[in-house]
């Protein structure tokens, strides 16, 4: 269901004009960075993925107040509340084998948690694609506040990345779908870092990780997110798009970057492209769950645009 314009919205040539955000992002902080603000778009990944096909020159990364279409895996569609959080995307041009692709959404969910534990949240990775912050103090990541989304296009200069993240920053308890998602303002009495502070944080973290991950031993960052995936240890369910659910524990995270499975029949290893899903074991599967996993922007507060959508995640 759409999101309905604030009620002060006023529409230009039939288009509701978002409402004034919250905590307005700052273009010019923002475009020294090379991060182009914009008021309004369907889906910052396919912003700037179209502009990277046409080789076209400009900022790097792209940030929108409202989006109205993000797009998670699967295609589903989202849209978030106006100025309430953080859509965005950034282009990549990794200079890695192909078989460490897979690689670069694991890597970008590390340098969110990593980011968000600067700023004092208890930020941690799910396999494949979320952050996850503790609903009371102290207590397991389980809430998820991030969704990522990456796509490969091919340019004039060869094959880019296009990194979509969503992450909830001042959603209210309830502008959120279910449950199940959380923002950085519900995370924790004090309020949240600025939109702009937080953006430029993860950018710039983000393009100095890519930097090091082209250099350093394969084995670093699996290594590094490890350490940091909730998954692992747990007895979880993995929906497969063709095939039953597979049920095991999770035990370990392949050089593929592939979750590895303990189940009955010994260790399947599992890769994004094969799931729709993975739950821990006993969890209840929701419609329209809010989980906009490796979206781009599809926050996992935001609202769903299309019916029905497929669970994903």
């Amino acid at each position: 269901m759409p999101v309905d314009p604030e009620p002060d919205a006023r529409p230009s040539f039939g288009v509701p004009t978002p409402p004034t955000p919250l905590d307005p992002l700052d273009a010019e902080v923002l475009g020294g960075l090379d991060i182009e603000v914009l008021a309004t778009a369907t889906s910052t990944n396919a912003v700037l993925a179209a502009r990277a096909r046409a080789g076209e020159s400009g900022a790097s990364a792209v940030v929108a107040e409202h989006q109205t279409r993000g797009r998670g895996r699967l295609d589903r569609s989202w849209e978030a509340p106006a100025g309430r959080a953080l859509t965005f995307s950034v282009l990549l041009r990794p200079e890695v084998a192909p078989s460490r692709w897979p690689w670069l959404p694991l890597l970008t969910g590390c340098v969110v948690a990593d980011v968000l534990r600067t700023h004092g949240y208890g930020a941690a990775v799910k396999w494949p694609n979320d952050v996850l912050l503790p609903t009371v103090a102290g207590g397991r990541p389980e809430a998820k506040v991030a969704g990522i989304l990456l796509e490969r296009v091919e340019t004039p200069a060869g094959p880019a990345a296009v990194v979509g993240i969503g992450l909830n920053v001042h959603l209210s308890a309830e502008e959120l779908p279910v449950p199940t998602a959380t923002s950085l303002a519900l995370a924790r009495s004090s309020a949240p870092p600025s939109r702009t502070a937080l953006l430029a944080a993860l950018v710039e973290a983000l393009r100095a990780r890519h930097a090091r991950w082209a250099a350093e031993a394969p084995d670093v960052l699996r290594r590094e997110y490890v350490e940091g995936c909730v998954t692992l240890g747990r007895d979880v369910r993995v929906e497969l798009p063709s095939a039953p659910p597979l049920r095991g524990r999770a035990v370990g995270i392949d050089a593929e970057g592939r979750l590895e499975v303990r189940g009955p029949d010994g260790v399947v290893a599992v890769g994004v492209g094969d799931v729709v899903h993975v739950r821990p074991d006993g969890q209840v599967a929701e419609k329209a769950d809010g989980e906009a996993a490796e979206g781009t922007a599809g926050p996992p507060g935001a609202r769903p645009g299309a019916p029905e959508p497929p669970e994903v995640g």
